[in-house]
């Protein structure tokens, strides 16, 4: 796929169970609160900062479908699926009353934030987003691992292509993180909740909180 803590959308009450003498003894933080309510949320972040592995632990968490984008981006060969393709998949995939989506994709926004009750956007400093996905193209080249419609990452395509990974990891950090501040703290989206983790600690926070463990 090519706000800190601060919430509002994803599941179902029964998928964050907070036992009656915690409930009286310790008010729930607006995050707790704000995870009860939340039944459709969106995983953003550049490339490497742990969508995929984060917002499949989200959607066991929380009982929800697991939706990812590139899954529906991408075709044979690599080859992008034309926007009405990509659209039709998308509004599919998220007609459920619950769902965690993996994925950026700006053209994409009118559709998965239509409904969206929650955005959780993982903003790791550039070192560590660059640091795991180095090793995850090394371990997916290596593995041969198969990716969406049977597609592989190779190391000359990391190493030697206008279309590194790596390279877009290294160009896109900067502006993802200017434009889902612009969005964050906009009034663009006023019903959604931006949620901004900066770090691994604070990612496992939330899907503590998400499993029911409190903050």
């Amino acid at each position: 796929s090519n706000p800190s803590l601060s919430a509002s959308p994803v599941v179902h009450f029964w998928c964050l169970p907070c036992p009656p003498w915690r409930m009286s003894l310790t008010p729930m933080t607006h995050q707790e609160r704000s995870m009860i309510h939340a039944r459709r949320i969106n995983v953003v972040g550049t490339s490497g900062s742990g969508k995929s592995t984060f917002a499949r632990k989200l959607s066991k968490a929380l009982a929800a479908p697991y939706v990812e984008l590139d899954a529906l981006h991408w075709e044979p060969n690599w080859t992008e699926a034309s926007d009405e393709v990509l659209f039709s998949r998308l509004e599919e995939a998220l007609s459920g009353d619950a769902w965690v989506l993996d994925g950026n994709y700006k053209k994409t926004i009118p559709i998965k934030w239509r409904n969206v009750d929650m955005v959780v956007w993982l903003d790791l400093p550039l070192w560590l987003t660059f640091y795991q996905v180095f090793i995850r193209t090394l371990r997916r080249s290596f593995r041969r691992e198969t990716l969406w419609s049977g597609n592989r990452e190779s190391l000359f395509k990391a190493f030697f292509s206008n279309d590194s990974i790596l390279l877009w990891c290294l160009t896109t950090h900067s502006e993802n993180r200017r434009r889902y501040l612009a969005v964050m703290n906009g009034d663009q989206f006023p019903e959604i909740e931006f949620v901004r983790l900066r770090s691994r600690k604070a990612q496992e926070q939330f899907l503590n909180t998400a499993r029911g463990g409190g903050s």
